[in-house]
């Protein structure tokens, strides 16, 4: 029972931290700073997310409607919710995807390898989403390829696909640790290092690690790292941001949104690893109440831990 008490906690987390990091980090593209930030989260009457948990929402809709990872039935999942709500933010790649999908009967994999000339997408929409993946799988031995499947869908390129695998892997490691005592650090960023298997995810994940350890500031490491929506120039300060700051979810949030880059993108990343470590109650509870669709994330974060029984 206690076991099940953490995991509901830590699911919570997940999911509802990731969301308000994304629209957190959406109100951040405002060129706030910390102090502004917060005003405008305490005068805004709703908390909007974007694309990133619109997906995140579609992925853990699949999996607890299906009772598995299907790539089918998960790209249907994510049109649906699209063709409902075109307007949240969607770069031109899964739009491109759900279209060749419709118009030519491709497979929605096939259609995403198709993008970029043959190569496939290394943003970082696959990796923004991926929270209910680690959540769900994060005692499954081939968690790597449950995150390939669900990249899939919409990036083909291994990049994109490591990128979402790697941010998976933190998810699922966060939710096994207790966030009594001091963090891992050692051990948790060595891991995110072993679990890259291309080497731009692999070198950032050396980078992450020797900035954290060198404490060089958030901007520095920001510039270092990179900024753009490619996964491994926007992923890596996201997993920055947390391992700065474990142990306080206004710490990790302002520091993902704040530095520049992808901000939603960022801050549902970040987000996503604090909360499933720390669980729900590190929310701020003022913030959660403000999360547009709350309940329904809620739901489903229970609705997940239910199947794990």
């Amino acid at each position: 029972m206690a076991n099940q008490i953490v995991l509901k906690s830590k699911f919570l987390g997940g999911m509802v931290g990731s969301a308000l990091g994304d629209a957190i980090g959406e109100l951040a593209f405002r060129g706030l700073g910390e102090a502004g930030l917060r005003s405008a989260i305490t005068q805004t009457d709703a908390l909007i997310y974007t694309d990133d948990t619109v997906m995140a929402i579609g992925l853990a809709e699949s999996i607890t409607q299906v009772g598995q990872l299907d790539e089918q039935h998960l790209g249907d999942t994510f049109r649906a919710n699209f063709k409902r709500e075109p307007w949240r933010g969607y770069a031109a790649g899964p739009p491109t995807v759900f279209s060749l999908v419709e118009r030519h009967g491709t497979s929605y994999s096939g259609a995403a390898r198709s993008l970029f000339g043959g190569q496939g997408s290394f943003g970082n929409g696959a990796a923004m989403r991926i929270a209910p993946v680690g959540l769900f799988f994060h005692d499954s031995p081939d968690l790597y390829e449950q995150a390939r499947a669900s990249a899939s869908v919409t990036h083909a390129h291994p990049i994109g696909v490591d990128g979402a695998a790697v941010l998976a892997w933190a998810v699922a490691q966060a939710v096994k640790l207790a966030p009594q005592g001091a963090f891992p650090f050692e051990e948790f960023s060595q891991g995110l290092v072993d679990c890259a298997r291309t080497p731009e995810i692999w070198d950032k994940m050396v980078l992450v690690r020797t900035l954290i350890a060198e404490e060089v500031p958030p901007p520095d490491a920001a510039r270092r790292l990179g900024r753009s929506v490619a996964v491994h120039e926007s992923l890596p300060f996201a997993i920055y941001a947390f391992l700065r700051h474990p142990k306080s979810f206004e710490a990790c949030l302002f520091c993902a949104v704040l530095n520049g880059g992808d901000r939603d993108t960022l801050g549902a990343m970040g987000c996503a690893i604090l909360g499933a470590y720390l669980g729900v109650e590190a929310v701020p509870q003022a913030w959660g109440e403000k999360l547009e669709n709350r309940k329904h994330i809620e739901d489903l974060a229970l609705k997940l831990v239910e199947m794990k029984e």
